[in-house]
């Protein structure tokens, strides 16, 4: 049994008919066919056919619908008789993930990329950034979405609770990445954000007092404590200077602290202290709060710090 549906120069069409089979061009009008109604507009041939087959016996159970629309001469089809996209239509199916990320990539290139090839292809060819970027992994905290950077003008390293480990400790993939971008790349200002509500920073202050202690005992299977650990100066100084405040607020006052820490331990290193010294780096702190969606912002003062322990800053400021 066969319903078809036809458009043709000035009318349509429906055909009720089961021993006729429409032709190729979809064009098939016999003595039976009804007129449904017609005007004067020009369309190009087209066809809309609803059919169940039932030739079987056992189909009569499984008797499956197809709806096809043919414009021209190029069919699109619907078809319900298939489910192998129900992965990804199905809401009890795991949606794949990478078809959104895959449709973000292809949307910057389409509409960053290509829009500026000669800058891109430039960049294919070195870099030079004017920062060095430090801050968190929090998933939160993307310095390029918060501040804006842009390919090419940023050198960022991210790692637990944007810390910098001091010269004389071990290697690590922050201070091969401070080498780099200093010594290779001679980059002109190294910005260490911190943030708020950050997991490191609670994770030290949630640290035994013997185990930030000179010579204290960490457990070596925690990757986190002898990580964060790293900041127990400003731990020490968040415990002191805010002791009487709530816990959440010494996290706080740490998180801002901890930035402090790591500016003085950059000015550690020889390197980093010689151009800083000479005027050619400067080193600068920042934190953003997503709470309420601020950032402060604030410039090691090198010249009016007596030593690395006494960290002097200038040019502070918040934006809201």
């Amino acid at each position: 049994m066969g319903i078809s549906v036809f458009v043709g120069e000035d009318e349509i069409y429906m055909l009720l008919d089961p021993t006729v089979v429409p032709s190729s061009s979809g064009v098939c009008v016999s003595h039976n066919t009804s007129k449904i109604f017609g005007n004067n507009a020009k369309q190009k041939p087209t066809y809309l056919r609803l059919c169940t087959s039932s030739r079987l016996e056992s189909y009569r159970r499984y008797a499956k619908l197809r709806v096809a629309t043919s414009i021209s001469k190029v069919p699109f089809k619907l078809a319900h008789e298939e489910k192998h996209q129900d992965h990804v239509t199905s809401p009890d199916k795991r949606h794949d993930v990478f078809e959104e990320i895959k449709h973000r990539f292809l949307t910057f290139k389409k509409d960053k990329y290509m829009d500026n090839l000669e800058r891109f292809q430039n960049l294919a060819k070195s870099q030079s950034p004017k920062f060095m970027v430090i801050a968190c992994a929090d998933s939160r905290v993307c310095p390029s979405e918060i501040l804006g950077f842009q390919p090419g003008e940023a050198f960022t390293v991210r790692n637990i609770a944007n810390i910098v480990p001091t010269h004389e400790s071990g290697p690590s993939e922050t201070k091969a990445a401070l080498e780099f971008a200093v010594n290779s790349l001679q980059v002109e200002n190294i910005l260490v954000v911190g943030h708020s509500r950050c997991g490191g920073i609670r994770a030290l202050m949630t640290m035994d007092d013997d185990e930030t202690e000179e010579g204290g005992i960490i457990d070596s299977r925690s990757f986190i404590k002898n990580w964060v650990v790293i900041g127990k100066t400003a731990r020490s100084i968040s415990k002191s200077a805010a002791s009487e405040l709530s816990f959440d607020q010494q996290c706080q006052h740490c998180e801002k602290e901890s930035v402090n820490c790591s500016l003085r331990n950059l000015l550690s290193y020889p390197w980093i202290e010689e151009r800083v010294k000479k005027g050619t780096l400067t080193i600068h702190g920042g934190y953003y709060d997503f709470t309420e969606c601020t950032f402060e912002k604030w410039t090691v003062d090198y010249k009016e710090s007596s030593c690395v322990e006494t960290l002097a800053v200038k040019d502070r400021s918040i934006w809201s």
